[in-house]
């Protein structure tokens, strides 16, 4: 059973930068699709990123052309690098595949502060 555990979060003033880590206990080489998500207060958890095997990565329309994903499926890693970051950005973010195959991480806590 792989186990996903996401780092990296933080404290950051908007503007800032910051870089998120995905780490799987086991091979998701196999995986085609493996994304980013968040969650913030009151709100559904939501589809930021995605990343296939080939290295094929697609935005949500909110995060375009300020996040980028990129993949380490040798030491299955994933990361997401977070840049010009808003308060909106606030949220939990969790990694996991896409379509939803493994159980949910603890998640890291990223908050912008304007």
């Amino acid at each position: 059973q792989v186990q996903l555990v996401e780092s990296g979060g933080g404290l950051m003033q908007a503007g800032g930068s910051l870089r998120l880590t995905c780490a799987a206990s086991g091979s998701i080489f196999s995986i085609n699709a493996m994304g980013w998500y968040r969650q913030a207060p009151g709100k559904q958890r939501e589809l930021v990123a995605t990343i296939t095997r080939g290295g094929t990565a697609n935005y949500a329309e909110s995060v375009k052309g300020r996040f980028t994903i990129s993949r380490d499926s040798v030491l299955s890693t994933m990361y997401l690098q977070m840049s010009s970051l808003k308060p909106e950005d606030t949220a939990v973010y969790y990694c996991n595949s896409e379509p939803i195959y493994f159980g949910w991480g603890q998640g890291t806590q990223v908050t912008v502060s304007t």
